[in-house]
């Protein structure tokens, strides 16, 4: 091989790998890394175990989705306040008393299910509970996440956070049903707390953060705050208005079941949820690329709308594998979205904002999702299954290029000249610098 084509694959092989110096040179990220594989997996067991008992329990379709319900408005309240609490108190604390409120509720799940007769109110009780308790905690992880992690390397942290979430979402839920299967939703449940248990001897060994001097306490007037910072800031806006737009228009799980019917092959309906999960962990395996890339607001701008022409497309395939090929396509601009979005946060917001608005962003990745299966439940009811789908992912793309029109300093946002990444650079290039 020439000796100038053997270097061009060097060249090109080293910008698809995934970048791993996150891992390498922060002892932090590793443990936090660490507690969030082990979580992501017990998580998923009660994920399948909560709805399997209750089918068990009941046999009533309703009773197994009123479980979301009663997890919606604890999930939604608390991510706001979970933000607040976030920039007010020691954000570690927070994490650490919220994983150990997780895992006494996966136990009490246990000890229900170890009852000779298991209470349905206790799955409504908990799943509320836990709900609020993970919606608490994810503001003070996703705003420790830039202490641990160097200012260049944030691009790097959110990929390995994407491409852990993408595997565990493949692998776990498979486990998980095997697991609860076989032996039953209370080992299914006692192996989650044991993984509890693990992620908190990880989570505990992760340094104390200094405690920001001057920190506004908790409360309504600190959230409308918050806003007021979000909304003032169109490069921020967008982050959140592309995503929802996104979400609203394309997204479309809701479908699946009637396409696969619609196909003559019903067991084809895995291959349709899995398929945004496998796209995903490709692209986050070949992220290296996006370390490279400054323009970050584009970048989201371009990626969701491939994600709506590529569930456009979807929508005119013949056969299962076409649609999942378009599908897999579909969740890779997502992810890609995801790690540009999260390199605008975390090298912009600044540190006393940064709960607050991982609540925001909380509430927005959570709502755009159950909007975007009603809007296609309903256009399905009116067109048809593929009508739906290939209207919303067009419907997608033209909302997009709103979105990309009316906010430039969006459209336009560069990590090398903009402001208000200049400004958060040099606050921790002052700062005490992160230690491998």
């Amino acid at each position: 091989m020439p000796e100038n084509a053997d270097r061009s694959i060097r060249t090109l092989l080293r910008h698809l790998t995934m970048d791993l110096s996150p891992l390498r040179d922060s002892r932090d990220f590793r443990l936090l890394f660490g507690s969030g594989v082990v979580t992501m997996f017990g998580t998923f067991l009660t994920l399948v175990a909560v709805p399997l008992q209750m089918k068990e329990l009941t046999g009533s379709y309703l009773a197994v989705g009123l479980v979301s319900v009663a997890e919606f408005v604890p999930m939604v309240v608390c991510g706001l306040w979970g933000g607040a609490i976030a920039d007010a108190l020691d954000r570690r604390k927070i994490i650490l008393y919220t994983e150990v409120g997780l895992c006494l509720t996966v136990l009490v799940l246990t000890v229900n299910a170890l009852l000779p007769k298991p209470q349905v109110w206790v799955l409504y009780v908990v799943g509320a509970l836990s709900a609020g308790l993970g919606s608490l905690q994810r503001p003070s992880l996703e705003s420790l996440l830039p202490r641990v992690v160097r200012h260049d390397q944030l691009t790097a942290a959110a990929a390995l956070s994407a491409f852990r979430w993408n595997l565990g979402a493949i692998v776990a839920p498979g486990l998980s049903g095997l697991i609860a299967a076989w032996f039953g939703v209370a080992v299914a449940y006692g192996v989650n707390v044991v993984t509890f248990l693990v992620s908190l001897v990880l989570l505990q060994m992760v340094r104390a953060q200094p405690q920001r001097e001057n920190a506004p306490a908790a409360s309504i007037r600190s959230l409308v705050d918050g806003v007021r910072y979000a909304v003032g800031r169109p490069d921020l806006m967008g982050t959140y208005l592309v995503d929802i737009a996104a979400m609203v228009f394309a997204f479309s799980t809701a479908l699946y079941p009637f396409l696969a019917d619609e196909l003559g092959v019903p067991e084809a309906l895995g291959l349709f949820f899995s398929a945004s999960a496998v796209g995903s962990l490709i692209a986050s395996v070949t992220s290296g690329w996006t370390r490279h890339v400054h323009r970050h607001g584009l970048g989201v701008i371009v990626a969701a709308a491939v994600w709506g022409v590529a569930v456009a497309l979807a929508a005119l395939m013949p056969s299962v594998w076409g649609i999942f090929a378009f599908l897999a396509v579909a969740g890779a601009a997502d992810m890609i979205s995801g790690v540009f979005r999260s390199t605008i946060w975390n090298q912009t917001i600044p540190d006393e904002f940064r709960g607050r608005l991982a609540g925001i962003e909380l509430l927005s990745y959570t709502s755009g999702p159950m909007l975007g299966n009603a809007r296609a439940g309903l256009m399905a009811q009116l067109g048809g299954t593929r009508f739906s789908l290939g209207a919303g992912g067009l419907l997608c793309v033209g909302a997009v290029a709103a979105m990309a029109a009316l906010l430039p300093r969006f459209r336009d946002y560069d990590a090398r000249t903009d402001e208000h990444a200049l400004r958060e650079r040099a606050r921790r290039e002052e700062a005490t610098p992160v230690q491998g």
